[in-house]
């Protein structure tokens, strides 16, 4: 489901701006004390920012300070069995992404958490990955796609592996164009942009923050996104969409709000219209969007139902690629 029609159907840094806009109407008494934001990522990345943005508007609409706790590793795995693990009354919060919701369930892999053990509140972005190439090596899509061909399959790419979410960008926008790389395995993306930049990686598939420091720094080229048809980001407006060729080169992945199971509907109604007044402020939209980020919103089974499609349209990939890729 495209954008539009969605709308339509550091650790323990408290994050508290001032009172721009009216609290939304306290719910039972809650919440009752600081709401606390776990981000299963470090500091500084997509979904950090995203966090960091979003605690700050919701801050003076839920009356309590919101607190970012990151909380990395294992594929966003720790940080998710933490959230699930809290006591279920909305006073913790996870700022999950793609990784976390859709990815990781679908993989073989015995997890600490289930996608069951989350209630979700709202989804707040979706982002889509930038095709980087470094600096003079193509300009633009067609000339990119006669310098895979002419290469013979020997440019390279960096990503976070097999069944990461950029590396399937990478694999929906090789089969959609005939051509192909090779892999190389990085533990996040800041490795893959040095590289880049430095001239010892060809490609790099990544989402749109670290897609842009690259644009920026006049190091890298972005030849496309990997957007729906007729979404391309405000920020680069001149950059295609791969999907403008072919609506199978579509891959974003997201960030959304959830609660753990059980946590009570008022709880979860409330925190759902902090972040939908939060999604309004003109300023967290301008810098969401200069991230390289389309700020989603809806209801909470708005939520659950993008979840449910997304895991649906990305299984059969992530099993075969999972296949073809044992540990």
């Amino acid at each position: 489901m495209d954008r539009r029609n969605f709308l339509r159907g550091t650790t323990g840094l408290a994050i508290a701006g001032p009172l721009a806009m009216p609290a939304v109407a306290a719910s039972g008494g809650f919440p009752s004390r600081p709401v606390t934001m776990i981000v299963p990522f470090p500091p500084g990345g997509a979904t950090d920012v995203a966090a960091r943005t979003m605690a700050e508007k919701m801050a003076p609409l839920l009356g309590q300070p919101v607190i970012v706790d990151n909380k990395p590793g294992a594929q966003t795995a720790i940080g998710a069995d933490a959230a699930a693990r809290a006591e279920p009354d909305g006073h913790t919060m996870l700022m999950a992404s793609g990784t976390t919701m859709t990815l990781n369930p679908l993989l073989p892999d015995k997890l600490p958490y289930k996608a069951e053990d989350f209630a979700p509140v709202a989804l707040v972005t979706t982002l889509p990955f930038g095709i980087v190439v470094r600096k003079g090596l193509a300009h633009d899509i067609e000339s990119f796609i006669a310098l895979a061909k002419a290469r013979g399959g020997q440019l390279n790419y960096g990503s976070n592996g097999p069944t990461s979410f950029n590396n399937l960008a990478a694999v929906v926008v090789m089969e959609g164009l005939g051509i192909k790389m090779q892999e190389i395995t990085y533990r996040g993306d800041a490795q893959q942009l040095t590289d880049l930049m430095s001239g010892t990686l060809d490609v790099i598939s990544v989402g749109g923050s670290s897609s842009l420091a690259a644009l920026r720094a006049g190091r890298g080229t972005i030849i496309g996104w990997t957007g729906e048809k007729g979404e391309r980001l405000a920020v680069t407006p001149d950059i295609p969409n791969f999907a403008e060729r072919g609506p199978d080169m579509v891959c974003q992945t997201h960030f959304g709000l959830l609660v753990p199971a059980r946590t009570p509907p008022a709880a979860i109604a409330r925190l759902n219209a902090a972040a939908q007044q939060a999604m309004q402020a003109p300023d967290l939209r301008k810098r969401l969007l200069d991230e390289g980020q389309y700020v989603m919103g809806g209801t909470a089974e708005d939520y659950a139902g993008y979840l449910q499609r997304d895991r649906d349209r990305w299984r059969d990939l992530v099993t075969r690629l999972a296949k073809s890729n044992p540990a």
